[in-house]
């Protein structure tokens, strides 16, 4: 069947100026954020979950490699292109849910596994995401408009420019809204909040995970 393209998530591209939070370590040309001065230490390059987690993107595999998790930026071309880590062991489930070209197969799931900060692998069978009814947890409080930031969107639009320039935090995507930069990654344990905390200080950037626990009722 043909894959809707109406699935394929096109993420804006950061766009690099030179303006930065730290004028001895400028993220949007060094690549790197402020904490590299030494003021404040990067969280680690991989941060592993303890538990299952959930994740919710496209499956691609191109033919004769090792199929890839991406929850992240999608380019809207045909087949799609994207990035993420690999799926150990993963095999196309019997449902049809996807679309081939005859190079690479692709499509949209939400899996359950474990994620040790490298490799994805799942622990429950794939659901396509157009069957996928999860647990909504509780909003964020700070997405209500009565809870809206108090930095200036200009400066939140340099933050999340910087972000996209960095090499020791890797950001998925993001989001300038209601008054914050929401930074998806994928997975924090709070280190990398924290990180930010110090830089830009609280309630300024608000990060996300790609692979978050799996909500409960109750």
């Amino acid at each position: 069947m043909r894959f809707p393209r109406a699935l394929l998530l096109l993420a804006a591209p950061a766009l690099l100026l030179t303006a930065c939070a730290n004028p001895e370590a400028d993220p949007a040309t060094s690549g790197e954020g402020p904490g590299a001065t030494g003021a404040v230490q990067p969280p680690a390059a991989a941060i592993p979950a303890e538990g299952e987690v959930v994740g919710q993107g496209m499956v691609f595999q191109r033919e004769g490699e090792d199929a890839i998790f991406c929850v992240g930026p999608i380019l809207e071309s045909y087949p799609p292109q994207c990035d993420g880590p690999v799926i150990v062991g993963w095999e196309w489930p019997d449902d049809r849910m996807y679309d081939t070209d005859g190079l690479a197969t692709f499509g949209t799931y939400a899996i359950v596994g474990e994620w040790d900060g490298v490799e994805f692998t799942p622990t429950q069978p794939a659901i396509p995401l157009a069957l996928y009814d999860p647990i909504r947890p509780e909003p964020d409080p700070r997405s209500d408009p009565a809870n809206a930031g108090a930095t200036a969107e200009s400066v939140l639009l340099r933050i999340q420019e910087e972000l996209h320039a960095w090499t020791d935090v890797r950001v998925l995507d993001s989001v300038v809204d209601n008054g914050y930069v929401w930074a998806n990654v994928y997975h924090d344990d709070g280190t990398i909040q924290a990180y930010l905390d110090e830089i830009y200080g609280a309630d300024v950037v608000i990060v996300t995970s790609a692979f978050a626990p799996i909500p409960t009722l109750g």
